[in-house]
């Protein structure tokens, strides 16, 4: 319904039109089904699907390259009749953390930056999503997209071993330890990238400061081990450096409780209590980066 007034030789005149508005009657499926849409949406999007061709070359490609390796690493097993694998499991994500890291940087301001750009987030929290479901819908579907990077080259090299008649028990449980992982790097890399993804409004720089804090951080971090080792062969200062980079964190944990081989200078790897510290460090890291999540978007919604 419309009102429309007017005034004509001083009398005020109103006419009401019926232009066909009608309330909705049909199902309401409410905030679960609301969120649901929001992570599929955003889980596809972080591979390009349901977007220009454009946008799928970069996410792709980054796919193909986490996975190329591993394949030629079974063709040299099954071709060679190894008795293991080139890799250990636990080492694969360590040996290609830059690839990981330049997907996160792409894909967690392409989830984020583009709604703040755009003005667009208001309009979820109008009804029925609230602020918890969108931090929640974004953060898992970014982390399920770094899951399935992580571990598509796992299972590659899992299958890989078992065709080639690999020992079942040791091939298994070095692929269970390494899902365990990478699950957690999907965790913390895709916490921290959303973090400072949604700080600005604009993807470019959201990109560079991403790239910035994960592959700068690994290589500083790294570069004072190698020093520290050199110089002193502190195993204990090694180690507590590791906790200044989110990949030398993953790399500890994995160390401590999943049975791999440390890539710390000189295999300086934490101890068990060294390892629960890295650990919690993790955890508070992801917890720490789902409440700055929140905090932040209260503040954009309102």
């Amino acid at each position: 319904m419309a009102v429309e007034q007017s005034t004509a030789r001083g009398a005020e005149q109103t006419r009401i039109h019926n232009i066909g508005y009608r309330n909705y009657d049909g199902p309401r499926l409410g905030r679960a089904y609301a969120r649901r849409s929001l992570y599929s949406q955003s889980l596809r999007g972080a591979y390009g699907l349901g977007r220009s061709v454009k946008s799928k070359v970069l996410p792709m490609l980054l796919f193909v390259v986490m996975c190329a390796p591993a394949l030629i690493m079974v063709a040299v097993a099954v071709a060679t009749k190894a008795k293991d694998l080139p890799v250990e499991y636990t080492r694969y994500a360590i040996i290609m953390q830059a690839i990981i890291g330049l997907y996160v940087a792409s894909q967690a301001p392409q989830s984020v930056s583009r709604d703040l750009r755009f003005k667009t987030v208001p309009l979820y929290f109008s009804r029925p999503i609230e602020t918890a479901d969108y931090v929640r819908a974004k953060y898992a579907a970014l982390a399920s997209a770094m899951f399935i990077l992580t571990a598509a080259p796992l299972l590659v090299l899992y299958v890989g071993a078992l065709l080639a008649k690999l020992d079942f028990e040791h091939q298994t449980k070095g692929f269970a330890q390494a899902l365990v992982s990478v699950a957690l790097l999907s965790l913390l890399f895709a916490g921290i990238s959303l973090v400072i993804a949604a700080a600005t409004p604009r993807r470019g720089f959201g990109i560079a400061a991403v790239i910035a804090v994960l592959t700068i951080s690994y290589g500083a971090v790294s570069t004072v081990q190698a020093i520290a080792d050199a110089q002193s062969g502190d195993s204990n200062a090694i180690v507590w450096m590791g906790l200044f980079s989110p990949v030398t964190l993953i790399d500890g944990v994995q160390t401590a409780f999943l049975g791999a081989t440390s890539s710390y200078p000189g295999g300086h790897g934490p101890s068990a209590a060294q390892g629960i510290v890295h650990l919690l460090v993790v955890l508070g890291l992801v917890a720490g980066s789902y409440g700055l999540l929140m905090r932040r978007y209260r503040k954009v919604g309102l």
